[in-house]
């Protein structure tokens, strides 16, 4: 499966001369290219709207914008265009982008050289669409000027606004969630061939369901290179969707062990590792155990037929005991088995606790690692690096919990979490799934996966047991592609989520709405569509629309 690469702005410009310099593709034609995918997403996404303004800077980004202009006209849509600036300050292509624009029927075209020439042009605001086309790519920070001027000139209009490239004013290199400088606002963005980092990033818009995407223009795969080691998780379901052999079995799934649970006085956590469980089996596994303390066994034995159980001993206080640490029990709760989860819903009592460690030194399969598992693990950071070596490992922590591991702060973790996750992936040599709105998935060879589906709808508990069961899952299908199994996984339990907002409500979801559309996140090609024609385009957010 083919990758899509995260570039930096440099890099996005070297792709754009190596594709013009040593593929020979004109750079008017990446133009025109750009301009079409442009106007047909327009028409595609805001169909209502006959009225468009399209606001154009002085670069390729501007040049985007006055073809894009020249195309929506054609349809017979009222468009306006302002350039900021003077038509003799462009060069290149934008400079063509102009001329064909004048002798084109196009609609008006005002150049608006500074801000008081824009607000001589207010009832360019009386519009159905705005198509910011001001700054792009190359832009360096803060916004100031001209650009400045027509952000205040565009406050307070409620008219939705499509950006080119980026919002004006937003780094394409910043991996931070938001900025503190001025920035245009956006309700869609189209950026073209690869994303920056602020695309998988960034909130680049006024809502998180709102369409992020990325539209390819012509530049080879050869000439779209990067040094940083980032990519889109979204590329890595193509793996969860490959066809299975007629002569398939059950065996050729792998064995799920899931482990976890407690219930007494030590808490009723019975349903985290059923939902672990089930999460499981419908991400495909051939066969799904749950172990889990005796007392637990009739609630996760009532959740689904299907699922296979084994009564640990528990304390007193309903935690898993000490007592299944011998060899006899512990041997026969490992055979045939071929991926572990363990965690969910533990509990971190001392006879637990020391129950964990020896599970995993005793088992050699791959293990998913979570919740308190993860926390106990976290106590004992000799014993997680000694695991570490010569087997599969993968960490799926939230903030607090890679806090603990790391042993830094919640805040210092938040504020690098990139820098975090590859670092700590990197060291140990696991996959660690770094939780939270873009989740990382970084990988021992220091890439790192940014995710980009999910909402905040899944800011509830339940959220990581299914993550923990679909990984557990698609590993025990995939254990010689650890890397897209886990990114697949990660995709697919955000792309469920988004699927059962779309049916509901980002307040009331909950984890098992999201369980009960995985059989469409599967069978989803939301992660790209063919709009427009020729024009392919990749989600990167706000495909909650399947369209397949």
């Amino acid at each position: 499966m083919n990758a899509m690469h995260v570039l930096s702005a440099a890099e996005m410009q070297a792709c754009d001369r190596a594709t013009t310099e040593r593929f020979g593709i004109p750079s008017i034609q990446l133009m025109r290219a750009a301009a079409s995918a442009v106007a047909a997403f327009a028409r595609q996404q805001f169909p209502h709207a006959r009225r468009v303004t399209v606001l154009c800077g002085k670069g390729n980004n501007g040049g985007d914008g006055m073809m894009a202009a020249r195309l929506l006209a054609d349809p017979g849509l009222e468009v306006t265009t302002l350039l900021l600036g003077s038509p003799d300050q462009l060069t290149g292509d934008a400079a063509i982008a102009f001329r064909e624009l004048m002798s084109s029927k196009g609609g008006p075209i005002h150049a608006t050289p500074n801000a008081k020439s824009l607000a001589e042009h207010n009832e360019a605001l009386d519009t159905d669409l705005i198509i910011d086309a001001v700054l792009g790519t190359g832009f360096k920070p803060p916004l100031k000027g001209l650009a400045l001027d027509a952000l205040e000139w565009l406050r307070g209009s409620r008219v939705p606004v499509l950006a080119l490239d980026l919002p004006s004013g937003w780094p394409a290199d910043e991996t931070g969630a938001t900025i503190a400088d001025p920035v245009f606002p956006a309700d869609a963005v189209i950026t073209f061939t690869a994303p920056k980092p602020a695309h998988v990033f960034g909130q680049l818009t006024s809502r998180w369901d709102q369409p992020v995407v990325v539209a390819p223009i012509g530049s080879p795969d050869a000439a779209i290179v990067s040094a940083l080691q980032l990519e889109w998780a979204g590329s890595s379901l193509a793996l969860a969707q490959t066809p299975r052999a007629a002569e398939a079995n059950k065996g050729n799934f792998g064995h799920v062990l899931v482990v976890g649970g407690t219930f007494g006085s030590a808490g009723g956590k019975a349903g985290a590792p059923a939902m672990t469980a089930l999460a499981a089996m419908r991400a495909g596994a051939g066969l799904v155990t749950a172990a889990v303390p005796a007392p637990a066994l009739p609630v996760i034995s009532s959740f689904a037929p299907e699922l296979m159980t084994w009564p640990l001993a528990a304390t007193r206080a309903g935690q898993i005991a000490a007592k299944n640490l011998e060899p006899g029990p512990m041997a026969a709760l490992l055979a045939g088995k071929t991926v572990l989860a363990v965690g969910p819903g533990l509990g971190q009592g001392a006879e637990t606790a020391r129950f964990v460690a020896a599970l995993l030194n005793a088992s050699k399969i791959p293990a998913v690692i979570d919740a308190d598992a993860l926390n106990i693990l976290a106590e004992r950071p000799a014993l997680l690096a000694k695991l570490a070596k010569g087997r599969t490992l993968v960490l799926t922590p939230h903030p607090g919990e890679m806090a603990r591991l790391a042993q830094t702060a919640v805040a210092e973790v938040q504020a690098n979490r990139l820098k975090t996750a590859r670092g700590f992936a990197q060291r140990l040599g696991v996959t660690l799934v770094l939780k939270g709105a873009r989740t990382l998935i970084a990988h021992p060879d220091g890439r790192v996966t940014v995710n980009t589906s999910g909402n905040p709808g899944m800011a509830k508990g339940g959220s990581g047991d299914l993550l923990t069961g679909l990984i557990a899952g698609l590993l025990a299908q995939y254990p010689h592609d650890t890397a897209h199994a886990v990114e697949a996984a990660v995709y697919l339990h955000g792309r469920a989520a988004d699927l059962a907002v779309y049916e509901g409500d980002e307040h009331t979801l909950l984890a098992t709405d999201s369980l009960a559309q995985l059989a469409r996140a599967f069978q989803s090609h939301a992660h790209r569509f063919d709009v427009g024609g020729e024009n392919g385009y990749v989600w990167l957010q706000g495909a909650l629309h399947p369209a397949d």
